[in-house]
């Protein structure tokens, strides 16, 4: 999957990029940010787009429903925002 491959470069990044972290933050908390946020990726190189993004994210969570004993019903805390939690390891990188 190749949004995978540009999140983990993107992420790798970060650790080293100051400025392009505090851009992904700061479009992370505006008015639209899964939107902004990916206008700020391309900007950058990364092709990382929002209907893609926005996919990765529910398959993740519809992966971690599925491994459960007989399949889960209801969303388990913590587990369905993605972006929430990329966001969150983007400032603790």
């Amino acid at each position: 999957m190749m949004i995978e491959h540009e999140l983990r470069r993107l992420l790798a990044d970060t650790k080293q990029k100051e400025e392009l972290k505090a851009e992904l933050l700061k479009a992370g908390r505006s008015g639209d940010p899964m939107k902004r946020f990916c206008e700020v990726c391309l900007k950058n190189g990364y092709e990382i787009y929002l209907g893609e993004l926005f996919a990765y994210g529910q398959d993740m969570n519809d992966s971690k429903l599925r491994s459960t004993n007989g399949g889960g019903s209801f969303e388990i805390d913590g587990w369905s925002d993605a972006f929430e939690n990329l966001l969150s390891e983007i400032e603790q990188s």
